[in-house]
């Protein structure tokens, strides 16, 4: 290029100072490439997806043009990109590609300096085990700064404790707060030091199924299937968990044993429902065990009022896989379009984000849109790190964090507060609770086969309500 030799122009000097930007290649035909003169381009291949940084020169001559170059912060990402938890990970293309996108000119971090940030990206391929071995190939062959994981405990616990283990900072959502912390062995007093999230809570999960529940009379009796899993383990906990609620609220609680996974044959436990005429379905399932329970339930005459299917049911696709028997089933809604947030990085509407990532994937808006949110979160708490450098620096940064995202607000500088847990946002250190709603999976109205619906917002009165639960629709 004759011209980058004879001169260098203004432009010429940023692309060299480290403001050239980014450039992405994570499948599905969405990359978008910006090129730069004199720049080193490096490739990571990880499971299932590979990544590609136009890295800028980190030093220059003269500062005189802007902020000094910095390094580039590496960010390594764990999700079920594979396996029975793999929905999870469906928007990761989209939301990796639009957070570098905004922010492909650098950030000035705490330190003064113009950094560009990368993604490392690494499958758990739905496996606890496999989720904690990637995430210590990351924090030791990879060098990054930060880990971020989502899609329930059975990844999450996993890349924290590995974060713990390697003082590595580590920032997740998509996980309920409790079996996050004291299923990974945390009290109040006795906090983790490198792991926080912007956790959901099952209280407020449980108020929102009860605020669903009530608005069709029922008998109150719970059919509760839950698998032998970090979820499954969570819920159904005797002391800890979902049942003695239930129970303080009026309902009977009807349990087998937790089931190994997989299990093709679920006719034991459908024989037990039937028998005490549950007419509410409750449990954590995987999309695949989900499907195939509740086809074997409507087989064999179990049709409950109500079917309401954490984790499973927050992806449109699931529904879809099962067919129009699950009509009017309902779960927690932990992110919609109709949310009244922004994304903190573009300034996009929960709306806007939905419609982009449909338009850019073909395919229907899904839940863990929000997931985008932690990277938002990564971004504001650099940018306050005083040392870039230091992990300790950045800890500090993170425990300050008080910002809004896409997925709500989150806020560790408002006291740490157990006693109410309806309306305490900030129940220990590490926790920052997201709002959430309930909502049903109706007849889609438009191209989609289904529409999803908000039918409460028990705990989170900013959240609008569009409609009145409906029991489930057989015919």
């Amino acid at each position: 290029m004759s011209e980058a030799r004879s001169g260098v122009t203004r432009r010429d000097f940023l692309k060299i100072a480290g403001v050239a930007g980014a450039s992405i290649a994570v499948g599905g035909g969405l990359a978008a490439s910006l090129g730069g003169c004199g720049e080193e381009q490096t490739t990571t291949t990880t499971g299932g997806a590979s990544t590609t940084v136009t890295a800028a020169p980190t030093t220059t001559e003269s500062t005189s043009a802007g902020p000094e170059a910095g390094r580039t912060i590496k960010i390594g990402l764990v999700t079920p990109q594979t396996g029975g938890l793999a929905s999870f990970a469906t928007p990761d293309n989209w939301w990796v590609e639009h957070a570098l996108a905004a922010v492909k000119d650098g950030v000035v971090c705490g330190d003064g300096k113009l950094h560009m940030f990368e993604v490392i990206r690494r499958d758990s391929q739905s496996d606890s085990n496999r989720a904690a071995q990637v995430a210590g190939d990351l924090v030791n062959n990879d060098q990054v700064d930060m880990l971020m994981a989502s899609g329930s405990p059975d990844t999450v616990n996993p890349v924290a404790d590995q974060a713990e283990a390697l003082g590595t900072p580590c920032l997740s959502n998509f996980v309920p707060w409790q079996p996050y912390f004291f299923g990974r062995g945390a009290t109040p007093d006795k906090p983790f030091k490198w792991t926080f999230t912007q956790a959901v809570g099952l209280e407020d999960l449980v108020a929102n199924f009860f605020a669903m529940w009530d608005q069709v009379p029922n008998n109150k009796r719970v059919a509760f299937l839950c698998a032998n899993d970090a979820d499954g383990v969570a819920w159904s906990d005797p002391v800890a968990g979902l049942p003695p609620i239930y129970d303080a609220a009026g309902y009977e609680v009807f349990m087998p044993q937790l089931y190994p996974v997989p299990t093709e044959d679920f006719s034991q436990q459908i024989s037990l429902f039937k028998k005490n005429a549950c007419e509410i379905l409750c449990g954590p399932l995987t999309p695949p065990d989900f499907s195939n329970f509740w086809k074997q339930s409507v087989q064999q005459g179990f049709n409950p009022k109500f079917c309401t299917i954490a984790k499973a049911l927050l992806f449109a696709q699931s529904v879809e896989a099962t067919g129009p028997i699950a009509t009017n089933s309902t779960v927690e809604c932990v992110w919609h379009p109709s949310w009244p947030f922004k994304d903190s990085l573009t300034g996009m509407t929960c709306q806007q984000l939905a419609e982009d990532y449909e338009q850019r994937t073909g395919e229907q808006w899904t839940m863990p849109i929000g997931q985008l949110a932690k990277f938002e979160w990564a971004v504001d708490v650099y940018k306050r790190a005083s040392d870039v450098e230091s992990k300790e620096a950045v800890v500090e940064a993170i425990k300050t964090t008080k910002m809004e995202t896409c997925l709500g607000p989150i806020d560790f500088t408002a006291p740490e507060d157990m006693s109410d847990l309806s309306t305490s946002k900030h129940p220990v250190l590490n926790v920052s609770k997201t709002p959430m709603s309930g909502g049903q999976w109706v007849k889609g109205t438009g191209k989609y086969q289904f529409d999803m619906i908000i039918c409460s917002n028990a705990n989170s009165p900013e959240i609008p309500v569009a409609a009145a639960a409906l029991p489930m629709q057989y015919s």
